[in-house]
């Protein structure tokens, strides 16, 4: 894959909050602005602890609006916090957040899935999600075929 992401092995829910973060980050953006804002984008979310993300309130949220160490957008950052309580919600639902990834069957109902109970992550950002966090997907060219129009 082109410009592939690096991959991890999830150690905790705080590694897939951290990169499904930095995939609504990059939506409509350059992945060179998001990874030369990515340090202090982890300083400001506290290196994405989910339960202190998943305890942010409104205010919270509009005061990274006037953090320039983050990508300032109010639906992105709304999103992150929503994600986080997402994350929490079906890790608790289904034994394991990974548990609730392979749940799907298929790469096309996991994405379907993903974009239905997560906010600001689309096709791409999904595919980046779950090539980085390793889990099962199509080829980038099979990818590139079916999903980008």
């Amino acid at each position: 894959m082109p410009g592939a992401p690096n991959k991890i092995s999830p150690k905790s829910l705080d590694d897939y909050l951290e990169i499904m973060s930095k995939s609504v980050f990059q939506a409509g953006m350059s992945w060179k602005v998001i990874e030369s804002k990515w340090p202090e984008t982890r300083e400001a979310f506290q290196g994405f602890d989910i339960n202190t993300v998943a305890n942010y309130h409104e205010k919270d949220i509009e005061d990274f609006t006037k953090d320039k160490r983050v990508i300032r957008n109010f639906r992105k950052l709304n999103a992150i916090v929503f994600n986080a309580r997402k994350i929490l919600e079906l890790d608790k639902e289904h034994g394991s957040f990974q548990k609730y990834l392979r749940s799907h069957g298929n790469f096309d109902d996991t994405l379907k899935a993903i974009r239905a109970d997560f906010k600001f992550m689309g096709p791409s950002g999904i595919y980046f999600f779950l090539y980085a966090i390793g889990e099962e997907v199509i080829s980038h060219e099979e990818f590139e075929r079916r999903y980008k129009k």
